[in-house]
């Protein structure tokens, strides 16, 4: 663990808070003890839910190394990911999540993502929102073309 890139990580959520970008966090991406991306949440700035400080901050990595894997590297964020957050982390292929505040300071100050863990875990009839499937066919179709694709690159 890097005391420097964790202050880092903690100024770009100060950085975006100051400039009303969005919630106070802030996320950076290390690669071979190098910075390669770096984010703050500008969820207010973008007018997008996903632009949480890790993805920015991997959306970043990702163009600065021309890859769409970032194995090898580590991620230092000011609070504990998100459900979203960490599911980006994990398709990401990054190898290690630092962070400074857990969940439970974030919901102290009006973050609380306990709902989504909860909705996560409930089958799909029960959830909030409703899920509905409709034209599996085709879709499956579409699967089948991208299954038989010669020159396809898996992700």
């Amino acid at each position: 663990m890097n005391e420097k890139f964790m202050q880092e990580a903690i100024q770009l959520a100060r950085n975006g808070v100051k400039q009303n970008q969005g919630g106070p966090f802030g996320a950076i991406i290390i690669k071979d003890n190098q910075i390669i991306g770096r984010g703050n949440n500008r969820v207010l700035t973008n007018l997008d839910p996903t632009s949480h400080a890790e993805v920015v901050a991997i959306r970043e990595a990702c163009q600065t190394i021309g890859n769409f894997h970032l194995q090898g590297c580590i991620i230092y964020t000011n609070c504990e990911p998100c459900p979203m957050c960490l599911g980006a982390i994990y398709w990401a292929r990054i190898e290690k999540i630092i962070y400074a505040a857990n969940r439970d300071d974030a919901k102290n100050i009006g973050f609380d993502d306990e709902f989504f863990y909860q909705e996560l875990n409930k089958p799909l009839a029960q959830r909030l929102i409703p899920a509905q499937e409709f034209m599996r066919e085709q879709a499956l179709a579409v699967f089948n073309e991208w299954q038989n694709k010669s020159d396809k690159t898996m992700y």
